[in-house]
């Protein structure tokens, strides 16, 4: 007489604790190793005897056009509102390098010819990163 049943079972392998045991492994190997940076070649740099000194380029122009339509580029009032005015301040400034981004406010109430002139300025000098400055509006 048979007691047992025929029916083999197939035989289960946990892998659950294993991979707590490589992860456990993997976070102390992780934390207990030191990491040294070593120079393998060691540089000369030649040292400048005769420093001159470079004219920095802004990181930006700014120009602001006030409510009577006077022009100030970088806070520096231009003597009067004419685009060849605005031109050569701008070519003093700027010199040979047209990539500087010129960044444009103007008052709520500046006249809108005046916008239009330093766009067309700017524009024909070549700068095209141009901006408009705003300012967020109010939420009722």
């Amino acid at each position: 007489m048979q007691l047992r049943s025929s029916i083999p079972e197939d035989p289960e392998i946990n892998l659950t604790s294993l991979i707590d045991v490589v992860f456990l492994l993997l976070i102390f190997f992780m934390v207990s190793t030191t990491f040294e940076r070593q120079a393998v070649l060691k540089v000369d740099l030649p040292e400048a005897e005769n420093v001159s000194v470079l004219q920095e380029q802004p990181d930006s122009f700014e120009l602001v056009i006030d409510q009577n339509g006077q022009y100030y580029l970088n806070d520096r009032q231009l003597i009067d509102v004419t685009p060849a005015t605005l031109r050569a301040a701008f070519i003093e400034a700027a010199g040979e390098e047209r990539n500087i981004p010129v960044i444009l406010r103007a008052d709520a109430a500046t006249p809108h010819h005046f916008v239009v002139t330093a766009m067309d300025v700017t524009a024909q000098l070549g700068f095209s990163r141009l901006s408009i400055a705003t300012e967020r509006a109010e939420e009722e």
